[in-house]
């Protein structure tokens, strides 16, 4: 679950329905910063569904009592967070392999700092797979798969700032992921320099310096709000069940730095 806490009240997104955030834009990134279209629909796939293990965890949110507010994605505990991070994989695989090559490294990059048995077991496990994938494909690049790896990072970096600040905020007032922009990679190509700014020009609209798109697209986020009133009174599961679904439409468009 991304979580944003306010004064009375917290904003839950679902991590699956971000990532089709993430999934619209690359279907709208500007061809000329694709670098192959072969495995595109692959890439597309996993980016759509990278975060496709959160869908059952996510019907309902926890409760982190030490900090009193709800699991993040950020601090959600580890042993869980492997069981489903594989089984997310596991789930991509079923579809597209190399997209399920992608979503591994992903979700492992997550955990390699990690020093726990079951982050240390998740990493193992993880890079056999990665190489039983790699091994059982005739024509793998390494260099193809490290630009389609930086795809799926930016796009998921961009929709994460969407939900993970309130819409307006100052960027040095923003969530600390983002306060220095969001950087692109060394493997992708086309960018002058070697990070996104992104500003709001108001509540509804982002202006992006280093434009990735076509054409201004409109995404739409999916959001509940609870209140923590609400919380104290009924509890967070029943809180969260009651509130109502919103939708919020929010237009990117090109920016100047």
């Amino acid at each position: 679950m991304i979580v944003r806490e306010r004064e009375n009240e917290f904003v839950l997104i679902k991590q699956h329905d971000h990532a089709q955030v993430s999934g619209e834009m690359i279907m709208n990134w500007r061809d000329d910063l694709i670098k192959d279209t072969k495995l595109q629909k692959s890439v597309e796939y996993a980016i759509y569904n990278h975060d496709v293990g959160w869908k059952p965890v996510d019907k309902q949110p926890f409760w982190n009592d030490q900090k009193q507010e709800p699991y993040t994605f950020i601090d959600f505990p580890i042993p869980p967070k492997a069981v489903f991070y594989k089984h997310g994989i596991e789930e991509v695989m079923q579809h597209d392999t190399y997209a399920g090559l992608l979503c591994s490294r992903y979700y492992m990059n997550f955990l390699l700092q990690e020093t726990s048995d079951e982050a240390k077991a998740f990493v193992e496990q993880e890079r056999e797979r990665q190489q039983q994938i790699i091994e059982s494909l005739s024509d793998f690049d390494k260099m193809v798969f490290d630009f389609h790896y930086a795809l799926l990072q930016i796009c998921d970096s961009l929709s994460l700032f969407l939900c993970l600040n309130d819409p307006g905020v100052a960027m040095k007032d923003g969530h600390l992921f983002f306060r220095n922009g969001i950087p692109i990679s060394a493997p992708l190509h086309g960018f002058n320099e070697n990070k996104m700014v992104l500003t709001w020009k108001d509540h509804d609209t982002v202006a992006i310096h280093e434009f990735p798109f076509e054409n201004p697209i409109t995404i739409t986020l999916k959001q509940k709000i609870i209140t923590k009133e609400a919380i104290s009174t009924m509890g967070l599961i029943p809180s969260y069940e009651e509130a109502p679904l919103q939708k919020i439409d929010l237009l990117l468009v090109e920016g100047k730095k």
